[in-house]
């Protein structure tokens, strides 16, 4: 129940961060600074995913002690089942909402906000250099595009038979 605490105790600071931040985002001197705006905006978005797990996390130990108190204190047969399902239930989601917790308290990299570029080129090899060329270019896009990320071509030489010089 220790390290309960502890979490929780984390997120009730967050979740005063997350308050101001509410309240900075509104302020019409921060919109005038849009650098400052853009930066609060996104300490906003991360902080309310975090804000959403810590709800769902207090609902899960809130349920838990409800279903103990039940089964304590109930007499009926009926309402002391349906508690155990609701604990067993509980007590399952508990420890993953936790790990979610953790990984969500980690900082993020400063360096995952920012744009790639990449440039491929057939090295030797003719024809099919330039083929492989083409399929790596495809390969990275269609990863791209699976993670949701755009991808932009600004610059290229298609060779003789298909694929990519650069």
């Amino acid at each position: 129940m220790a390290e309960n605490n502890n979490i929780l105790e984390k997120l009730d600071g967050l979740e005063a961060r997350y308050e101001e931040v509410s309240t900075l985002i509104t302020d019409p001197s921060v919109i005038a600074d849009q650098q400052r705006y853009v930066k609060l905006t996104k300490e906003y978005k991360d902080l309310e995913d975090i804000m959403k797990l810590r709800q769902k996390y207090i609902n899960c130990l809130n349920g838990i002690a409800e279903a103990k108190d039940i089964i304590m204190n109930e007499q009926d047969p009926d309402m002391k089942e349906m508690a155990r399902e609701e604990l067993a239930t509980n007590e399952e989601l508990q420890p993953q909402l936790e790990e979610e917790i953790k990984i969500a308290l980690v900082p993020k990299d400063p360096e995952d906000a920012k744009n790639v570029q990449m440039e491929i080129r057939a090295g030797t090899g003719g024809d099919e250099a330039c083929l492989f060329a083409g399929e790596i270019f495809m390969m990275y896009k269609k990863y791209c595009e699976s993670k949701g990320w755009t991808v932009s071509v600004t610059s290229e030489s298609e060779g003789a038979v298909g694929g990519f010089k650069e």
